[in-house]
C-alpha cells in the first residue's frame, strides 16, 4: 500500500484532506495511482492513518479512517555522528540510517572532510536530506522522522549536552564494539552515538577533544571499513547486540 509523509499534524478519522501539490503529483502524476487507491498517510509524530485517494480534476485528496498506532522504531535511541563524506555518499548514509532505524543523524563538518560547506550550501544540503529522509520513510514502515541536524563542526557538537554512551569508530582503539555495549544490555530505552568520521579518518585535535568529552574510541574488526559503510554498519551490529 502507498505510504506518503503529510508535512502537517493528521485529525480524526473521516476528515477530508487536500493533498499538498508535490505529494499530489507524486501520488497521482510519478506513481500513476487511481481514483479510489488505498494509501497510508503519517505526519513524522507516530503512527499512521489509512486513507483513500480521491482525485478531482488537478487536485488530489486523501479521506482518512481510524487512526493506526503502529509503529516499527528501535527500542533505544541511536544516533549517527557522520564527518562529512564527498560526493553524494552522505545521500546513502541518510537513506540507509532511516531503514536501519536511527532516530537521529549529526552531520559533522570534520576537519578532513572533502566537502567543506557555506553556511548557504549547508542549508540547501540539509533541506536535501531531510526530503531523503522522509522518502526513505515512507519506503520502510516508519512513521516518525530521523532528526538530522545542521552540519557543525566536532567541537560543537561535543560542546552540547551528552545523552547516553557515545562511542568513537577507530581501527587502533583497543576496546570493541561488544565491550563497549555490555553496560548497555538489558536497557531497552538505551541512548548511543556512534560517531564515524570522513574519509581521511578524524584529526589528531579531533581525537583529543572527543577523549576529553568522555567518548569512548572502538574498533570494529580487522578491516577499515569506507565511511559511507562504517557508520551504518555500526547501527546494524549496534542493534543486534542489543537485542533491538
Amino acid at each position: 500500500m502507498p505510504r506518503f509523509y503529510y508535512p502537517a499534524p493528521l485529525a480524526a478519522s473521516g476528515k477530508r484532506l487536500l493533498l499538498p501539490d508535490a505529494l499530489a503529483h507524486h501520488a497521482v502524476r510519478v506513481l500513476r495511482l487511481r481514483d479510489g487507491t488505498a494509501i497510508v498517510l503519517f505526519d513524522g509524530s507516530g503512527g499512521q492513518y489509512p486513507a483513500v485517494l480521491r482525485i478531482e480534476g488537478r487536485q488530489a485528496w486523501a479521506e482518512l479512517g481510524d487512526f493506526d498506532a503502529r509503529e516499527a522504531e528501535l527500542p533505544g535511541r541511536i544516533t549517527l555522528v557522520q564527518g562529512l563524506p564527498g560526493s553524494d555518499k552522505m545521500d546513502w548514509v541518510v537513506e540507509k540510517a532511516v531503514e536501519l532505524g536511527a532516530a537521529a543523524l549529526a552531520p559533522i563538518q570534520a576537519r578532513r572532510s572533502v566537502v567543506q560547506l557555506s553556511a548557504e550550501r549547508a542549508g540547501k544540503r540539509l533541506a536535501h536530506w531531510q526530503r531523503i529522509a522522509q522518502a526513505s520513510a515512507e519506503q520502510c514502515g516508519r512513521n516518525r522522522l530521523m532528526d538530522i541536524a545542521a552540519p557543525q563542526s566536532l567541537e560543537d557538537y561535543l560542546a552540547q549536552p551528552a545523552a547516553g554512551l557515545r562511542l568513537l569508530c577507530h581501527p587502533e582503539a583497543d576496546a570493541t564494539l561488544a565491550q563497549a555495549l555490555a553496560p548497555l544490555a538489558g536497557q531497552a530505552r538505551a541512548e548511543l552515538s556512534l560517531l564515524v568520521g570522513p574519509e581521511g579518518g578524524w584529526s589528531e585535535e579531533e581525537l583529543q577533544a572527543a577523549r576529553r568529552a568522555g567518548v569512548q574510541a572502538v574498533h570494529f574488526g580487522p578491516r577499515v571499513l569506507r565511511t559511507e559503510t562504517a557508520g551504518l554498519a555500526l547501527i546494524a551490529a549496534a542493534g543486534a547486540l542489543l537485542g533491538w
